[in-house]
């Protein structure tokens, strides 16, 4: 399934897949915001060089390296249940099951197709190619 950001783009040319922009999760445990209400499903967009670049010039990313997973994640996750204003203080909130979830979904996503190698089997020769994010279950 995927969703493009453009009602208006065209479709694709004919064997050519379209560019899935958008990503919909269910989180494993959810955010539960202040009023109670827990929030699992969402979506994360791709991250542009822009998403990746920003965060840096953060003062708190600045003071701890660590937090620019969540400045990172507030920029790219789009919808969180009914919270469409997500930022980087709903992110910390999260627990850390659902973080850790987030930030191996974005390094999928944003590496996708990007991250193969071929290589070739020790014992007789035989070439193929294996994705080395291990985006998918039973794949390398």
């Amino acid at each position: 399934m995927w969703r493009s950001t453009s009602v208006a783009d065209p479709a694709p040319p004919a064997g050519e897949t379209p560019l899935r922009t958008e990503f919909p999760f269910t989180l494993p445990r959810g955010y539960l915001d202040a009023s109670g209400t827990l929030h699992r499903d969402g979506v994360m967009r791709l991250a542009t060089a822009r998403d990746e670049l920003i965060p840096l010039r953060d003062d708190r990313v600045r003071e701890n390296a660590a937090y620019l997973t969540v400045v990172l994640l507030g920029r790219v996750v789009t919808r969180l249940g009914g919270i469409t204003d997500v930022h980087p203080g709903i992110i910390e909130n999260l627990f850390a099951a659902d973080l850790a979830f987030l930030q191996d979904l974005y390094r999928r996503v944003n590496s996708e197709g990007h991250a193969r190698a071929d290589v070739g089997c020790p014992a007789c020769g035989h070439g193929f190619t294996v994705d080395l994010s291990g985006s998918r279950l039973g794949e390398s």
